[in-house]
């Protein structure tokens, strides 16, 4: 990890400026921004810590924990939740024994909830990586996850 660390680094000047795009960057090559690579951030910058973690935390799209091989986006827009987002969520935490936010113990998958994915058409939908899975009922959520619905 320390390589692909000081390789983003070096693609990058000392200026402060680039502090967010070089979270950006390595958040995109780790998955997550590490307790490791936020020292080195701060200390490749001559930055306190605290403002390298006070910039990553005040950010939505930046993760401080690893994220499973495939991310399962549920909407929960207007359309989506008006035709049974709240079902789809609760069924998709049962068949894989996690909550929003968390990912499997065996790293698989990591559930999350989004404001709109775009399909109002097709709702209630989720996506797992960038496939979409339209109008789901409980039952459609079980053979998406028995037939591993997952990107190859």
């Amino acid at each position: 990890m320390h390589d692909r660390i000081d390789a983003i680094l070096s693609s990058y000047g000392r200026d402060r400026a680039n502090l967010i795009p070089i979270l950006q960057s390595v958040q995109a090559e780790l998955g997550y921004l590490s307790e490791e690579a936020m020292l080195r951030i701060a200390d490749y910058l001559g930055v306190p810590e605290s403002q390298v973690y006070g910039v990553a935390s005040f950010y939505a799209q930046f993760r401080f924990t690893p994220t499973g091989r495939n991310r399962i986006m549920v909407c929960r827009g207007t359309a989506c939740h008006v035709r049974g987002a709240p079902r789809i969520l609760d069924e998709i935490q049962q068949v894989l024994n996690i909550r929003e936010g968390e990912t499997t113990s065996d790293m698989e998958y990591t559930l999350e909830t989004v404001a709109c994915i775009g399909c109002c058409a097709l709702s209630p939908c989720m996506m797992i990586n960038r496939e979409v899975y339209a109008k789901l009922t409980p039952t459609k959520v079980r053979e998406v996850f028995s037939k591993g619905g997952q990107e190859q």
